[in-house]
Parts: C-alpha cells; sequence; structure tokens
C-alpha cells in the first residue's frame, strides 16, 4: 500500500469529511459515518470466515480473543458504545480496523464472532493511546469493553507484540482504508435501492388486475 499514489489533498480532506473523521471526540455532535461502515464490513468479514471454517470443515487459529460464545450485543452497538465513552476521535476507529488486519495476518486466525468484540475494544485502545492527545487509562476502557482490567492487560500486550510494536500508519495506507471504508458505503447504497426496487415490484404484482386497469387510463 506504500506504493500507492498520494491522493490529492482535497481529494483526501472530502473523503475524511464524507467519513466524518474531521471532529474530535469531545466535540462530536452525532454519530460519525465511519462507525456504520466499519461495523458493516467487519459484520461481513465474519460471515464470510465463519462460512468459509464450516463449509470446509475446519478448526479456526484459537488466540487470546476469543470467547467462548459470541457476545449478545452486536458489532455496530459495540462500536458505538466504544465511541460514545471512550471519546476517541473517529480517526482512530480506522487505524484500529488497520491494527486488526494486521494482527489476524500474523496470526493467522479469522476473524469471527467469537474474537472481533476483543479485537475491537484492544485495537481502539492502542490506537487511541497512539494517535490521540489524551486518552482513558486501561481499567476505563475494560469497563467499556465487558472485560476486567486484567483481561484487558493481557489483551493489550498479545495485541502489541503480536503487531511487533509496529503502530505507524502512513497516510497512504491510512487514505487507502478510507477508500475501502467509502467502498463499503456505495456497495451498501446500492444494496439498498435494489431491495427498495424489489419491495417495489412486489408491491406492483400483489395488486389485483382492476386496479392495475384503472392505472393503465
Amino acid at each position: 500500500m506504500g506504493t500507492l499514489a498520494p491522493e490529492p489533498e482535497v481529494t483526501c480532506s472530502k473523503k475524511y469529511l464524507a467519513l466524518g473523521l474531521k471532529i474530535s471526540g469531545k466535540e462530536k455532535s452525532g454519530k460519525p459515518r465511519v462507525l456504520s461502515l466499519l461495523s458493516t464490513l467487519l459484520e461481513r468479514s465474519v460471515q464470510n470466515n465463519e462460512s468459509l471454517l464450516e463449509s470446509s470443515q475446519s478448526e479456526d487459529v484459537i488466540t487470546i480473543f476469543h470467547g467462548s460464545r459470541a457476545p449478545s450485543l452486536g458489532i455496530e452497538q459495540y462500536l458505538d458504545r466504544i465511541y460514545k465513552y471512550s471519546c476517541c476521535s473517529p480517526s482512530c476507529f480506522v487505524v484500529a480496523h488497520i491494527y486488526m488486519e494486521r494482527f489476524i495476518e500474523c496470526t493467522s486466525a479469522h476473524l469471527t464472532s467469537l474474537n472481533v468484540h476483543r479485537l475491537l475494544i484492544t485495537s481502539v485502545m492502542v490506537a487511541a493511546k497512539f494517535i490521540d492527545d489524551a486518552f482513558y487509562n486501561n481499567a476505563y476502557y475494560a469497563r467499556v469493553g465487558g472485560v476486567t482490567t486484567k483481561e484487558l492487560n493481557k489483551l493489550e500486550m498479545k495485541f502489541l507484540f503480536g503487531l511487533d510494536f509496529q503502530l505507524h500508519v502512513n497516510v497512504q495506507t491510512f487514505g487507502s482504508y478510507c477508500s475501502l471504508l467509502e467502498k463499503e458505503g456505495i456497495v451498501g447504497l446500492q444494496i439498498e435501492r435494489s431491495i427498495q426496487a424489489c419491495r417495489i415490484n412486489e408491491s406492483w404484482s400483489n395488486k389485483d388486475d382492476s386496479t392495475c386497469a384503472q392505472i393503465a387510463r
């Protein structure tokens, strides 16, 4: 990704504004779009990975991030909770996504419903510590994430060693991941329009002949 040509500053600025990255956590006036797009992307990744593991009848690589069962709170709700209470910048979620992908690649594990929540709270916390001027301590993030402080401390150390403490994200990589999230929004809009079109067609097909005749006149 580092070989990608840098995008013009104006284009990047518009992209960041569209994702809601141009506001700080303490000045937020609403939910940044990046949260919805990231949750959709992660949910689809989880579904694909779990389908792959089931169809291939293979077992996932078990890590410290795996739970015995999936939490009742969905990915989008979990992201909303982290954003609401952590007061971290929206950019932390893009960086956290990059960290998660790096960690998954290094461990050869799959992103599933059993590990995505712990990976999210850990990666967002690490991202906030690295890029934000102010951040909460581990005990606070543990309460936000629904884990104990002792467990989160272990998760953080495992995560950092898995990344080999390589936390820097260059501008090109950050921009490419923002573009990925933007494409997620476009795909989602196309799917939504297709669903709406199907509902309209279904509505027309359910009308009786007399109604159709009246409209035809």
